[in-house]
């Protein structure tokens, strides 16, 4: 049985179409739909039947994709990191992530990959957008505070972050000394990301807070912007720890204790499984991941 019609029919599987898959796999589509026939010959059985938007897999191409696919990726994966080990890697390396995450977390590690010749591409964006990116081939590797559904999507844990409630010194004592925190939070101005408050919500619900019927006085999609408002007395917010540890030792920023518990999100590298064939990109996952997972054990 051909490695190369397995890869064929796994992507065939993951992707759904023969044109999607065939983009991914650099092949031409009659290539990759002789590679699933001759699988199908041998197996005796269908794996796919065509539908108007692509292939749907028969219960053979369920079981059989559940028994190689992730098997193939760390085969794949091996050979690939060990070429890379044997040759002078050239080439450049696109990774992805929210803005804040990559600059103050991602972009001190990145040496690993430019001290061995790699370059270097970075773009930003939010969660959809960067799951986006790798589906359609623009990126190689994405930071993420979620994980993917996507079949076509892998992933690996690199990191938490603790949100904490933070103000201004005048503001943080104000909440501090209040009777009802609750009701103070509510009264108080806040900055947040956006009018959806992802973080700010994730805290309220961990510490039982009602924000309905209050508004953000600023929003900004970049948390970085949202610490400068904090610390020049916009109002309060909840913020990873990397990003204002700075400015809680500074002093500019004051941290509230949350009355129940601090709740953490955990960070994860992604990557389109296909893509660790590629001996730079499956070096740069190998070094991202040892880099940033050894940095949070610190």
């Amino acid at each position: 049985m051909s490695l190369q019609n397995l890869r064929s029919f796994v992507e065939v599987y993951r992707s759904g179409t023969i044109s999607d898959a065939a983009r991914a796999l650099g092949l031409t589509q009659p290539a990759v739909s002789q590679h699933i026939a001759a699988l199908e010959t041998q197996l005796g059985r269908k794996l796919f039947t065509r539908q108007s938007r692509g292939m749907s897999p028969t219960m053979l191409a369920d079981d059989l994709a559940q028994q190689v696919g992730d098997g193939l990726d760390r085969a794949e994966a091996a050979l690939s990191t060990m070429k890379a080990r044997s040759v002078s890697l050239t080439g450049t390396v696109h990774i992805a992530g929210p803005a804040e995450l990559m600059a103050e977390h991602v972009a001190p590690h990145l040496s690993v990959l430019w001290q061995v010749g790699l370059q270097i591409r970075m773009q930003f964006g939010g969660r959809d957008a960067l799951y986006q990116m790798l589906l359609d081939g623009r990126v190689d590797l994405a930071f993420t505070a979620s994980t993917p559904s996507d079949t076509q999507l892998d992933h690996l844990g690199i990191g938490t972050e603790r949100l904490l409630l933070v103000a201004a010194p005048a503001l943080a004592q104000q909440l501090t000394q209040a009777r009802d925190l609750k009701a103070a939070l509510r009264e108080m101005d806040h900055v947040a990301y956006d009018t959806d408050r992802p973080l700010i919500r994730s805290w309220c619900d961990a510490n039982e807070i009602d924000l309905a019927g209050t508004v953000p006085a600023v929003t900004a999609p970049d948390i970085r912007a949202l610490r400068a408002c904090a610390e020049a007395g916009a109002g309060w917010s909840i913020m990873p720890d990397y990003l204002c540890a700075r400015s809680l030792e500074a002093g500019t920023l004051q941290q509230v204790q949350a009355p129940i518990r601090t709740p953490q999100n955990q960070f994860y590298l992604v990557w389109v499984k296909s893509a660790l064939r590629h001996p730079r990109v499956a070096f740069a996952r190998q070094k991202l991941l040892a880099a940033l997972q050894g940095a949070t054990a610190a």
